[in-house]
């Protein structure tokens, strides 16, 4: 399908500023002439990881970890930042033994998500992660995370669980679900 040539930039300039994010309002000239001001959130320009660990066990790992955002503990995937000079393949090792207790010897690329591409740029790309095996590594977490192990043949039942709500968790979930045949699940 051909990409439609975007907007012309008129100005940029940041508008406010945390340790985290730049908010960037952009003004924008589009091709009928139309103007506007649009805003966006620049990150630390750092892309994520998200894993799927599978158990040889037939287990799903999941973590419950407190998310500002939303004001409560989340069940979800082990998910963390790509630290500079890391590939996401070793960025998602990493970030498996620190939240886990897991390493992975075996990958499989999912899909490379944008959370809101809208607003933010940010790349985050989601793994399952299979022949594990145990390795621990400190992390940053501010406490220690509960691992809540989930049975594969279940795994649509996450679906409904309340505290299962965030968005690319899910959508790691759904195409998992979609390649169990090829992952030998």
């Amino acid at each position: 399908m051909p990409s439609k040539k975007g907007p012309e930039i008129l100005a940029q300039k940041t508008v406010a500023e945390s340790r985290l994010f730049k908010i960037e309002a952009l003004d924008l000239a589009f091709s009928n002439g139309e103007k506007r001001t649009y805003e966006r959130m620049k990150p630390s320009g750092r892309n994520a990881v998200m894993m799927v660990p599978i158990t040889e066990h037939g287990d799903i790992l999941l973590v419950r970890e407190y998310a500002a955002g939303t004001e409560r503990y989340e069940l979800g995937f082990p998910k963390g930042l790509i630290d500079l000079g890391e590939s996401a393949e070793q960025a998602a090792v990493r970030e498996l033994k620190e939240e886990i207790g897991f390493g992975a010897n075996t990958l499989t690329p999912l899909k490379e998500v944008i959370l809101a591409p809208s607003y933010f740029s940010s790349r985050m790309t989601l793994f399952v992660a299979q022949d594990l095996y145990p390795e621990q590594l400190e992390g940053d977490e501010p406490e220690p995370l509960e691992i809540v192990k989930w049975p594969l043949a279940q795994a649509d039942e996450l679906l409904t669980h309340l505290d299962f709500s965030e968005a690319r968790s899910i959508t790691a979930l759904l195409l998992m679900l979609r390649m169990k045949s090829e992952l030998g699940l």
